[in-house]
């Protein structure tokens, strides 16, 4: 693969969505060919199957129904965007990539993470990200922040405080076990500091990879 792939994770408000745009313009500004996309959805069927998700009409969807429409949906964007691009040497962000899936329904819902990680890895195509950056906000301070916005909660953010915190504990031990890729930005502060800390995640990964080639 000549392209690279940034996954951005978090919780739902903690600004992850913001930074992800955000550093789809500095990099377009640096010269690399730019892909941003988001998950569940980012390509046309894909978005189909996002809306199904998402919406709060479907709240009796069975935690193993969702398990399998996110990886569906993830199967589709790997294969018909994600694979082309980076075989296109474009960087591709990601807005959540399967790291959603183990944190949210494996920690969150206490479905089996073995199982879990098995069919992600599926959908993925075996795909690893080259970097994943985890903007980490407790639930209550995200929740306060998400309501400020205005904007009508979708199925998963109107879940109790609780579920949240096992998620934040979920994203928190993936990212212990998977040091090598995860880098944790603190998102406590106000938006700029957050920003400042993900553009130098960034930096430090392009530099260190830049050496790797020489």
């Amino acid at each position: 693969m000549k392209g690279r792939l940034i996954t951005f994770e978090g919780i739902d408000g903690c600004g992850k969505t913001t930074h992800s745009k955000k550093l789809k313009d500095y990099l377009l500004k640096k010269g690399y060919k730019v892909l941003l996309l988001r998950e569940p959805g980012g390509e046309k069927i894909a978005e189909k199957i996002r809306r199904i998700l998402l919406s709060d009409k479907n709240k009796k969807i069975a935690p193993l129904t969702e398990l399998f429409l996110y990886n569906a949906s993830r199967a589709q964007l790997v294969e018909t965007v994600i694979l082309p691009s980076l075989k296109d040497g474009k960087m591709v962000i990601c807005d959540r990539f399967y790291d959603s899936t183990l944190a949210y329904q494996g920690y969150g819902r206490g479905l089996n993470k073995g199982v879990i990680k098995c069919l992600n890895q599926i959908a993925a195509n075996w795909i690893i990200p080259d970097l994943t950056i985890l903007i980490d906000l407790p639930p209550l301070v995200a929740l306060k922040r998400k309501g400020k916005t205005g904007v009508i909660k979708d199925r998963l953010e109107q879940e109790n405080v609780d579920f949240h915190k096992r998620v934040r504990n979920g994203y928190l031990k993936i990212a212990s076990i998977n040091k090598k890729r995860f880098r944790i930005v603190d998102a406590k502060k106000n938006i700029n500091n957050t920003w400042s800390a993900v553009k130098k995640t960034v930096d430090d990964f392009l530099k260190k990879g830049n050496q790797n080639v020489r």
